[in-house]
């Protein structure tokens, strides 16, 4: 389960880097609420998604010929420049220099061995998002990965995290779940999937993807078809789980919405 209670290992930011900001800050608000408040000139462009007055996501632009449109999604670190050394011992890489973001924490960036990249955070003033696990807001992250053991190992490695074998209801094989260390079945906040599960998602090769809590998933997913995103894979219940459906936005970012069995709704 996801908390504002990060601990080390956990999910605790994310953002968006897009080639039309405004058009995805119009996406966003019209699908989830979200306002957008942009950061002053020493953030170089880069600003907040807000609900309810709590950062929920981070966004700023990218040029298309830097980099493909897309979420990121950072993992607690106590320590960037330890995991940085760790990811390389497990055989990741480390692209660019991990560096401070003014007073408000030390972020990383890195490539598992799988070749997808994941973000770290090292909090100072600011601990990480301001409401997770809630309507419109982070509430579970996947790995797309070509080899699900070698993947555990690789985070296991890196942050501790413990798995777990969830069956399929019905049968036809198990959901690998992946919980921050020591914390038990409780501290379960996401999954590692095969790559080659779900071919909309095959395509992009190795990467996580986000998941947003909604209060109607069909009705989520006609929201982003109305503002001009696209269905990826179509609206389907898991028992015990919820009903949830593959989206992207207009401009090519992929998320995933989950009305979540036992959820109250907004």
């Amino acid at each position: 389960m996801l908390t504002t209670d990060f601990v080390t290992g956990s999910p605790n930011w994310l953002d968006l880097g897009t080639p039309d900001l405004d058009g995805a800050t119009a996406f966003y608000r019209g699908l989830f609420g979200w306002e957008f408040v942009p950061g002053g000139p020493e953030t170089g462009g880069y600003g907040m998604f807000m609900l309810d007055g709590k950062s929920v996501a981070g966004a700023m632009t990218v040029p298309l010929e830097q980099a493909k449109s897309s979420w990121s999604v950072y993992f607690r670190t106590p320590d960037v420049d330890a995991t940085a050394k760790s990811v390389e011992q497990a055989r990741g890489a480390v692209p660019f220099p991990s560096m401070d973001i003014l007073d408000f924490g030390r972020m990383g960036g890195f490539t598992d061995r799988g070749g997808a990249y994941f973000g770290t955070w090292q909090p100072k003033k600011v601990p990480g998002l301001g409401a997770v696990g809630v309507a419109r807001t982070l509430c579970w992250a996947e790995l797309y990965t070509p080899d699900v053991p070698a993947a555990a190992a690789f985070y296991r490695a890196v942050f501790g995290w413990d798995t777990a074998q969830t069956p399929f209801p019905g049968g036809g094989g198990s959901y690998t779940v992946i919980r921050t260390e020591g914390g038990g079945e409780e501290a379960g906040f996401g999954g590692l999937v095969p790559l080659k599960t779900v071919p909309t998602q095959a395509v992009l090769g190795p990467h996580w993807l986000p998941y947003f809590e909604v209060d109607d998933c069909d009705a989520a997913v006609a929201d982003v078809e109305r503002l001009g995103g696209k269905l990826t894979l179509e609206p389907m219940d898991m028992q015990g789980v919820g009903e949830l459906a593959n989206v992207a936005d207009p401009y090519g970012a992929h998320f995933a919405v989950i009305k979540s069995a036992g959820s109250s709704g907004s």
